[in-house]
């Protein structure tokens, strides 16, 4: 049977606990199919195809512009991007399993460079890209002053105000590789992290030292998912361009999605084979609702928090409500989002698939990692609708300059 021969295929790539997460099942049900003791249900050889075997050969289509994916997460930035006709030609992330839903998603030719640490990475082994992207975590700067770093013979600039910060190793390939253009992403609090100062030595080394056009704005991933969302993009481009946050198309969010637009329907419609509903009417399983024990403690916890005056508490929500934001936390208690089930029945956490959908990814997106890891990806990643839209208008501007470049260079040379 043709279900036997994809199992052996995703088999030669991946533990029998690897297959079964993806799939839904026990690791040991799945030995139990490779040696034939039981029969695998029809919908498994679609489940393999979709979830554990490779996509395919990658676009040999060289692409509109090319880009790097620093800080990438499970990608996406690199996918709003893309929807650009961006072509990534390298690629770093350091999570091994972060990495695995990476690369169930994208395709990736011989020539792309997947590199787990940027930290040992040197700027020179970086390929030459029109755009830089990264989410680079923010840890705390420490801004030593440039005379003691003279006397000790330790570089100062960008490199002594960002050395020992993931921030650094951002400015030091834009430094060397020079790109058109590049975008960050970061929690809203990186503008008043340490009284402001964190964020104006990143802007002073982007903009002064660095030399480029720097504009950053926070938006709310309200505008797109039923999740209230605040992060900060910072764009910058090399060369002269006439970039504006106008032309920002921002859906008001009296018109954006409810909860209940990404919640499973569990009238039956949706894919049977997926690991996180079941029976005929695709009711979501069991496990996601709250124990008793754990719903008594989140009351109780909420309550005690209100006698003090405190806004502490789980985040409880109907379908036509809005979300707090998703945390990479979520996967300890749900307490951010639990989706009300009525009065009289414990709510229930969001499953992955529903955490895939609130951050903006379609369906397609494969999750090849348990519920505990899925949810701390998708708590650290961006709202793909917003980087999207801030995509849709960088990009014009970065294409009207790399064709402008050939006729700059020749009206220097003469």
């Amino acid at each position: 049977m043709e279900v036997y021969e994809l199992l052996e295929r995703a088999l030669k790539q991946l533990s029998h606990k690897e297959v079964g997460l993806a799939l839904g099942v026990d690791p040991k049900t799945v030995r139990r199919w490779q040696i034939r003791e039981t029969e695998p249900k029809p919908y498994i050889a679609d489940a393999i195809r979709q979830r554990l075997l490779p996509l395919g050969e990658p676009n040999p289509e060289p692409g509109r512009f090319s880009f790097i994916d620093l800080f990438a997460g499970i990608g996406g930035i690199r996918t709003a991007f893309e929807q650009q006709g961006g072509r990534c030609v390298f690629t770093s992330e350091w999570d091994p399993y972060a990495r695995k839903t990476y690369a169930a998603n994208f395709h990736d030719g011989r020539d792309h460079v997947f590199a787990s640490d940027i930290t040992q990475v040197h700027e020179d082994d970086v390929p030459d890209h029109d755009i830089l992207l990264a989410g680079f975590p923010c840890q705390p700067f420490s801004i030593a002053g440039v005379s003691k770093k003279n006397a000790l013979g330790r570089p100062h600039g960008f490199a002594d105000k960002t050395q020992g910060t993931l921030f650094f190793d951002v400015s030091r390939i834009i430094a060397r590789k020079k790109p058109r253009a590049f975008l960050l992403e970061n929690v809203k609090n990186l503008v008043s992290h340490d009284k402001g100062r964190t964020f104006a030595t990143i802007i002073d080394v982007l903009q002064n030292e660095l030399g480029y056009q720097v504009y950053h704005r926070v938006i709310n991933g309200k505008h797109f998912v039923p999740q209230h969302r605040e992060r900060i993009i910072i764009v910058g481009f090399r060369d002269p361009v006439d970039f504006t946050w106008d032309g920002l198309k921002l859906p008001p969010f009296e018109n954006a999605p409810k909860i209940g637009s990404i919640l499973h329907r569990e009238d039956g419609t949706e894919p049977a084979d997926w690991p996180y509903i079941g029976g005929t009417k695709g009711k979501v399983l069991d496990k996601y609702i709250l124990s008793d024990k754990l719903w008594d403690y989140l009351q109780n916890y909420a309550a005690k928090h209100r006698e003090k005056g405190n806004g502490f508490g789980f985040g409880l929500v109907t379908p036509k409500d809005t979300a707090r934001t998703l945390s990479a936390r979520y996967y300890k208690d749900g307490s951010e989002i639990l989706v009300s089930r009525g009065s009289r029945k414990n709510p229930r956490r969001l499953t992955p698939r529903e955490c895939a959908r609130v951050m903006g990814f379609s369906d397609d997106f494969r999750i090849p990692v348990s519920d505990t890891r899925a949810y701390k990806q998708f708590g650290n990643s961006v709202v793909v609708p917003v980087i999207a839209e801030v995509a849709r208008i960088m990009v014009p501007h970065l294409l009207e300059e790399k064709k402008s470049t050939p006729a700059k260079r020749s009206r220097k040379a003469a």
